[in-house]
């Protein structure tokens, strides 16, 4: 079965967002021309209580963008986003999401983050994502979406580790790149995983 899996295609990720992705809308082409082609599509969606411990916002002198510890598990501060059943955690208005067979929602738990669409970031919590995927007889998904360096790469990593033949749709991708090289970093880490890398889509 081909699947398709969408990461976090939101508001709050494009241009406009709390936290945008430059030129993040630009994946919307992609995804609507591809959804057709698979079997099945599965988005996955950042979906935060408002207290989540990621914002810079519930943490005395720390701002956007410094690394801190978070229940023992180094957390990069980020602005308040995709807060649960807003504006900024709803699907990008120009995504054909009657094409999405399921959905996915990741980061509800507000003592940990979820930047893969698999698990939380201490891999132990998972999401329903692995058994949604096994329940369908899914045995190789492609992936693509926001951001290339956060949570498509730490889904992809996943996906391979759970023993799924994982592609990356790069031209489906946009990246963060906090640091300068990060998207390529991420591009290269991907790959020597066992990812293939598709260039062209």
């Amino acid at each position: 079965m081909k699947t398709l899996i969408l990461v976090d295609i939101q508001n709050d990720f494009v241009p406009g967002g709390a936290l945008a992705v430059a030129n993040g809308d630009e994946v919307l082409a992609v995804a609507n021309r591809l959804m057709p082609k698979f079997d099945l599509v599965v988005a996955t969606q950042d979906w935060h209580p408002a207290d989540h411990g990621s914002f810079a916002s519930q943490h005395d002198g720390v701002k956007v963008g410094d690394v801190f510890s978070f229940n023992g598990v180094d957390q990069i501060a980020w602005p308040d986003h995709c807060v649960q059943n807003s504006y900024g955690a709803e699907f990008v208005a120009g995504l054909e999401s009657h094409l999405i067979d399921h959905v996915v929602q990741k980061g509800t738990n507000q003592l940990i983050d979820s930047y893969s669409g698999f698990f939380d970031n201490d891999g132990q919590s998972t999401t329903r994502l692995a058994g949604l995927l096994k329940q369908h007889g899914a045995t190789e998904v492609a992936v693509m979406g926001l951001a290339t360096d956060y949570c498509v790469k730490f889904t992809v990593l996943d996906a391979v580790k759970l023993g799924f033949k994982t592609k990356l749709i790069l031209p489906g991708c946009r990246g963060v790149e906090l640091q300068a090289g990060d998207i390529d970093a991420a591009v290269e880490q991907m790959r020597s995983a066992g990812t293939a890398v598709m260039r062209a889509c």
